[in-house]
């Protein structure tokens, strides 16, 4: 005999509806909060490694600039074999996979694009080197007419300079006008923005990331005019930069310079060209570098903080930093 009535029934099953429903809520929210947790937690070890790398990092440049630094008092010339030169790694311990492992670039060893405008003038010789350059490097003709054109466009230029060489040297009046007698005296102002690497020639059509992959190795842009180091330069980069220079010459050339026959100063680098026809005064090649670019990483089991730095080298101190960049 049933002694349980329907409504009874119902009650029963409406408390355990309800009892399941409280538990998926309380498993929703359970699940919900682990997720915040989680998040946080995974935060918080990003940011850890952010502080911890930025902190590597910054050991990293110091003994970079410390590098440069005594490199510059034991040697007069700038030159591979110098301790600056090799890998720069930082020993790690049991819980850190590596605090700083870096290498310095020499990048008065690459053609420098700033050289293109010198004295608020387009350099026509520098300009030829690039084209020599770009044609070794397989670059078209119009791309590199059209890198040519930005880099112009980023630096202030006389727009006729002819008229200041022939322009009366008593008479400095300048009424603001483009007839006035000063007026070729004022450079035309820059029309893009200044380059500081070469990722920001992008913006050229024809420039892909394969493009500028294969000019890293020998083209840089630094902040000033400079001369390259013929103890650093590439064949490619010597062959370019010296006119009738042929490639096969500049690679012996560079091989006898890496067996230890550095090049002692300019004149010992003109004497071993061997070429008397050649216009010397105009081949910018020196024996010292004041320009380096830092590339770094500080790594931590699978996660790495990643450095780059342009540095300058002075005499009388520590090289500076310029710029750096540091990336996750």
């Amino acid at each position: 005999m049933r002694t349980d009535s329907p409504l009874a029934a119902k009650q029963r099953g409406m408390a355990v509806i309800s009892a399941l429903l409280i538990a998926a809520v309380v498993a929703v929210i359970a699940g919900g909060m682990l997720s915040r947790q989680t998040l946080f937690t995974r935060s918080l070890e990003a940011e850890q490694l952010r502080v911890q790398g930025s902190a590597r990092l910054q050991g990293g440049l110091q003994l970079s600039r410390q590098l440069l630094w005594d490199a510059r008092q034991r040697d007069p010339l700038t030159r591979f074999g110098q301790p600056w030169a090799k890998p720069i790694v930082m020993p790690g311990s049991g819980l850190i996979d590596t605090p700083f492992e870096g290498q310095l670039e020499d990048e008065q060893g690459k053609f420098n694009l700033r050289n293109l405008v010198a004295n608020e003038q387009v350099d026509e010789e520098q300009v030829r080197a690039f084209e020599r350059l770009c044609e070794q490097l397989g670059v078209a003709a119009m791309v590199r007419k059209r890198i040519v054109e930005r880099v112009v466009e980023a630096y202030p230029r006389l727009l006729n300079p002819q008229r200041v060489e022939q322009a009366p040297k008593g008479n400095t009046f300048d009424s603001g006008r483009d007839t006035s007698p000063q007026a070729a005296n004022r450079p035309l102002a820059p029309t893009r923005p200044m380059l500081r690497t070469l990722q920001d020639l992008r913006s050229v059509k024809g420039v892909t990331a394969r493009l500028l992959e294969t000019l890293a190795p020998y083209v840089t842009i630094l902040p000033t005019n400079t001369w390259l180091n013929g103890n650093t330069a590439s064949a490619p980069v010597l062959a370019a930069y010296v006119p009738g220079l042929s490639l096969q010459r500049a690679e012996a050339l560079v091989r006898e310079r890496d067996g230890g026959h550095w090049f002692i100063n300019r004149g010992d680098f003109v004497n071993r060209l061997r070429m008397p026809e050649l216009d010397t005064a105009s081949v910018k090649v020196g024996i010292t570098s004041d320009w380096f670019r830092l590339r770094g990483q500080a790594r931590s089991g699978q996660r790495r903080v990643e450095l780059e730095a342009l540095l300058q080298r002075t005499e009388d101190r520590l090289p500076q930093v310029i710029w750096s960049r540091v990336g996750v």
